[in-house]
């Protein structure tokens, strides 16, 4: 799909980097982010260091994804972002469940 290439396209360029909790379980340990917390929800780092969680991670990824920006915009605004949270988090739990 067209949202594929261009996330494997940001990954490409450096934009977007993906680590594999099955081969680095302490990745996160130093932001308190255990391996259970990591199974149930998407984690990720910015730029700056600071942990994205859930849906922000969703956000930054759509912002870093050339064409997808629309999406971080339609569902990260601060009106829609708490529904998106939510949301995300119920999908997350049946997912774990």
């Amino acid at each position: 799909s067209r949202q594929k290439r261009r996330l494997i396209e940001a990954v490409k360029a450096g934009r977007i980097e993906f680590r594999d909790i099955n081969l680095e379980p302490d990745a996160l340990s130093s932001h308190g982010a255990s391996l259970e917390d990591i199974r149930r929800r998407l984690h990720a780092t910015d730029a700056e260091g600071g942990l994205l969680v859930g849906a922000d991670v969703a956000i930054a990824v759509w912002l870093a994804t050339p064409g997808e920006g629309w999406l971080a915009s339609l569902f990260g605004n601060r009106l829609v972002l708490p529904l998106t949270r939510l949301a995300y988090d119920r999908f997350a739990d049946l997912l774990y469940g």
